[in-house]
């Protein structure tokens, strides 16, 4: 599926800000095999430059290092801007609240304008987290979340609705060619092992045979997407003209509880499955599931990828990598 959606790139020049972050790698290499010429636009804070040296003598690709909330360099026009810069991490987001809600309002604004004036497709990655705690379940795009907004969350949540507002402003009162992806848990090979979200906790510690640490009682749910299935979801938003001016989900339907996730891991990894439970985060949604009836609708996506399958590929990357922390002090 990804391979035949990255053609739809095939001499396009893609401005990916973020670029270097963990879906946005995976995006810059398929955008590459799809042959578009790429600008990967990104400050490095939380991706690494190295990842591109096997594409230096590659005349496809532009680095530049640069913060979009302040100001944006000189760049050749491109057709399609995606924007993912921002940290997707609680623990990393919430280390510079400020400089988060920056990025997702400041960097957007920037960014917009600048596909404004190249009149090119304009593509916000946006999160399930502006969903909040949600009160309906499964989310659809209609909902309009329940959010605390001056919670130690709030940088993102708060700066991705922010991001959305302006986003559609824009469209409806200035012609961009504007969409908005709500992504959802996305997980895969290339995620930071110190990443402190679920799976990077979960996998880092089975494979150190240490106990596999839960917060909560582990009822609350999540839905895993992964992240091939997610990025061919963004291609399919920046080259289906249906998706101008529509906010869609992009996410896996199928959900299970933490617990569930756990003892998966757990039974991949033939670890014992010996589970510690610690104090539940201040405004951790207890249920997250998309409805993604829309993006099947508009764009002709679903995801394929099994959770068994993907798992198995992000532990082998995991356990491939020089040093596999120790996530448990």
């Amino acid at each position: 599926m990804l391979e035949g959606d990255a053609r739809s790139l095939l001499n396009k020049r893609v401005l990916i800000a973020g670029g270097a972050g963990f879906i946005g790698r995976h995006l810059s290499e398929a955008a590459l095999v799809g042959g578009a010429q790429i600008v990967v636009l990104d400050d490095f804070s939380t991706g690494s430059r190295s990842m591109f040296d096997c594409f230096a003598e590659n005349g496809q690709v532009t680095i530049l290092e640069a913060d979009i909330a302040k100001s944006l360099p000189e760049l050749q026009r491109c057709d399609i801007v995606l924007n993912l810069a921002s940290p997707a991490s609680p623990l990393v987001y919430q280390s510079d609240p400020l400089g988060t809600w920056r990025t997702n309002v400041y960097g957007t604004d920037n960014l917009s304008s600048l596909a404004l004036a190249w009149d090119a497709v304009f593509v916000q990655a946006s999160t399930s987290e502006v969903y909040g705690d949600p009160a309906i379940h499964p989310q659809p795009e209609t909902y309009w979340g329940n959010t605390n907004p001056v919670g130690t969350r709030s940088c993102y949540d708060e700066g991705k609705r922010a991001a959305e507002t302006l986003t559609m402003d824009l469209v409806r009162r200035h012609g961009l060619n504007g969409r908005i992806a709500r992504i959802f848990n996305t997980y895969g090979p290339g995620m930071n092992i110190d990443d402190g979200r679920l799976l990077p906790n979960l996998i880092s510690q089975a494979l150190n045979g240490k106990s596999l640490t839960l917060y909560g009682d582990g009822s609350q749910t999540r839905s895993l997407c992964y992240v091939d299935d997610l990025v061919a979801g963004l291609i399919l938003m920046a080259t289906v003209d249906a998706a101008h001016g529509e906010v869609i989900n992009l996410g896996n339907p199928h959900e299970l509880t933490v617990l569930e996730i756990a003892q998966l891991v757990a039974h991949l990894l033939a670890h014992d499955g010996h589970v510690v439970h610690g104090p539940l985060p201040l405004d951790d949604p207890i249920r997250r599931c998309p409805d993604v009836g829309k993006a099947q609708r508009l764009l002709g996506w679903t995801p394929t990828t099994r959770l068994n399958e993907g798992l198995v590929l992000m532990a082998n990357d995991f356990s491939g990598r020089a040093v596999v922390q120790d996530l448990t002090a």
